[in-house]
């Protein structure tokens, strides 16, 4: 393979590289942290996504998966609303 192959070969992976780091960022703009009280358990997460309501479910999830113990709790309190909603960034 010839030097000049080998650099395009670098170049063209680094632009990919760039590309999934700037889209990944560009995508998260919205923070919100999430807190929940499930059987007087509680637990706050942080969450970053594309839109408010992402935000706030991957947050949701995250705290739920702190003070859940199963899949029926899980369910159950993915469900619930969450006493507290704090969000930046919108």
């Amino acid at each position: 393979m010839s030097k000049f192959v080998k650099i395009v070969i670098v170049i063209l992976v680094l632009g990919v590289m760039g590309y999934i780091v700037t889209s990944s960022i560009a995508t998260s703009k919205l923070s919100c942290e999430v807190c929940i009280d499930f059987k007087g358990r509680k637990a706050c997460r942080t969450a970053r996504g594309p839109t408010r309501e992402a935000a706030i479910q991957t947050a949701l999830n995250n705290a739920c998966a702190q003070v859940v113990s199963g899949r029926t709790e899980n369910i159950l309190c993915g469900g619930s609303a969450p006493v507290t909603v704090a969000c930046s960034g919108e």
